[in-house]
This record gives structure tokens, sequence and C-alpha cells, in this order.
């Protein structure tokens, strides 16, 4: 039933904690589109799963600005649910497509750049950049307790890309020989914030200090009417920090923050480049 965890669709999207805003949601539309095509559930249950969906990886706006967009187009055309899942899918990967190309004239031949966690939008633009023998080596962090980053230094080993591989404590230590910061994004919030995996805001402030350009890729899927008093964080399990038990200690295993945009030079989306309102008086 829809309003089971046991629905295999909802458990694989809580389940995941690696993969990122962009990866999830795809993997979430393909998985949703199996479904829909092999169980044929009825319009009540159907409904109900996208509802749950929708609300749950809630500091990742982008899976239920995805869901919203699968929603709209059941209500508005006679397909088959299925297919106009897979339709909104391929939406999703042509923006990210773009997205690409508009974040390769930040870049120039030779860069040093470096990043947070681990973004496949990230990932598909490093992929571009080897296609296009575009020279280039990267500057990643563990991004603990995940360690996502891990992940991103094997991929990036396997397409022969440079990578240094460096602790999160270590941000600041390495910021002086990058030559731009790029990060994914998981929701674009109204007030001026952006929200990224923790860590981000301590390496936006150490891009800043040093005058290095941060960019952002944050598609429009990603744009959330939340604010960072609204906005909800994912706390996963505290057993990931391996903390040593004690009547006082309290671990804490918040997995995303907000980050102000008067930190970051801009956002790379598919609509193009824009600068943030504070970066033009810099």
């Amino acid at each position: 039933m829809a309003d089971q965890p046991t629905n295999p669709v909802l458990s694989r999207l809580k389940s995941d904690c690696q993969s990122g805003a962009t990866r999830l949601a795809l993997q979430t539309l393909e998985d949703l589109a199996d479904y829909l095509r092999t169980a044929r559930p009825g319009a009540e249950e159907r409904a109900g799963l996208l509802a749950e969906l929708r609300q749950a990886r809630p500091s990742m706006v982008v899976i239920g600005n995805a869901i919203d967009r699968v929603e709209r187009a059941l209500n508005r055309n006679g397909d088959e649910p299925w297919n106009l899942v897979e339709s909104v899918r391929r939406e999703f990967e042509a923006t990210t497509d773009r997205i690409v190309e508009n974040a390769l004239g930040q870049i120039h031949d030779g860069a040093v750049i470096m990043t947070h966690s681990a973004s496949s939008v990230l990932i598909r633009l490093f992929r571009r950049m080897v296609d296009a023998q575009i020279a280039f080596s990267v500057i990643c962090t563990q991004s603990s307790p995940g360690q996502e980053g891990h992940g991103l230094a094997s991929t990036l080993n396997e397409l022969e890309v440079p990578v240094t591989l460096i602790t999160d404590a270590q941000m600041a230590l390495f910021m002086s020989d990058a030559d731009v910061v790029m990060t994914g994004c998981d929701s674009w919030l109204t007030d001026g914030h952006f929200v990224n995996k923790s860590g981000t805001h301590l390496l936006a402030l150490a891009a800043y200090a040093h005058n290095v350009p941060f960019w952002v890729l944050a598609d429009t899927f990603r744009d959330s009417q939340d604010t960072r008093e609204s906005v909800h964080l994912e706390e996963l399990p505290a057993t990931e920090l391996n903390a040593p038990e004690g009547k006082w200690i309290t671990p804490r295993n918040v997995y995303f923050e907000p980050v102000p945009e008067q930190l970051i030079t801009g956002r790379i989306s598919e609509l193009g480049v824009s600068l943030c309102p504070v970066e033009l008086q810099r």
C-alpha cells in the first residue's frame, strides 16, 4: 500500500543518505515510473504515494518540486502515468545539461576547482570537461560524516583527473590553492539563502576571505517558498558520528544548513549565470 513505508519507491528515497539531491530526484522519478508501470496502483493509492514522496526528504526541495510537476501532469494529461513521470524526468535531465553548459564559461583551462559533498550536477560537469579535454584538478572534502567526498574522489580517479582529498577541517587551509569553488544545492530559499550539505557555510566563508569565486549550481527545480526560519533541516542518526557514550554527551548530526547568498559569487541555473546582489558591490 502507498501509505506503508515498505513501498519500494518510498523506502529507497528515505534510506539513501549518500546521493545528492539531483541524483536522488532522478532515481526517485525512475523508480516511480517503474512502480506505476508494474504495480498499476489506483488513483487514490497513487495520490497517497505522491504525497509521501513529496514530504520524504524535506531538505531536498527538488524532489518535492519534481513530484509536484508529476502531479500537475497527471491532472491535465490523459497519457499513461508512467509516461508522464518519464517526461518529467527527461525535462529534469535536460535542465541539468543546460546548467553544465552554463558552468563551463566560469572555468578556465587548468583550473583548480574546490568542492564540498558530492553534487551529481558537478560530477556531470567534470565528465563534460574530460570529454572536451579541458585540463583541471579538484580539491574535495571528505564531507563527514557521510564521507560523500570519498565517492567523488574515486569517480575523479576513474576519470584520470588529479584530486586532493582533504578533511572538512582543512577547507580554509587549502582555499588559497583553489581558483574557483563550485557546489551543488538542495534548496534555494526566498530570503537570500540556499541549503546544502553542512559545511558549505564554512566553505563559503573561507572562499569569501580568500576572494575565491564561489558558484552554486542550482536549477529552478530547487526554488523553495521557505526561508531559513521555516525550512526543515534534516537531522540523521547520530550513530554516524561514533560518539562516546556519556550522561552529558549529546551528539548531533544535522546534515544540511542554510548559507547566505552574500558570501557567494552567484548562481548558475538552466536559465544562465546570475550574480548575487551583494557580490555586485564587492
